[in-house]
């Protein structure tokens, strides 16, 4: 998906059916490059895995304070205009 992602301007990923600390390796580099962190919106899965869940183990991801903030709502207000 993040091939995908880099080549189409306009497909964003979702974080869905993943905790935090099952999220691929490849996903989470992505998540930390320059054009990969505005390109990533979290995503619970829900009712299958709840919020606490899914941000569970966050912090052990790396991800700077602003990326963080664009992954777990700045990017889906962009996206959605709200």
């Amino acid at each position: 998906m993040v091939a995908v992602c880099r080549k189409h301007p306009n497909v964003y990923i979702d974080t869905s059916a993943y905790t935090s600390k099952r999220l691929p390796p490849e996903l989470v580099s992505y998540m930390k490059s320059k054009s990969g962190r505005k390109r990533v919106l979290f995503g619970t899965n829900y009712p299958m895995i709840n919020h606490e869940k899914a941000l569970e183990d966050l912090d052990s991801l790396g991800l700077d304070d602003e990326t963080e903030g664009l992954c777990l709502s700045g990017n889906a207000r962009r996206v959605f205009r709200i």
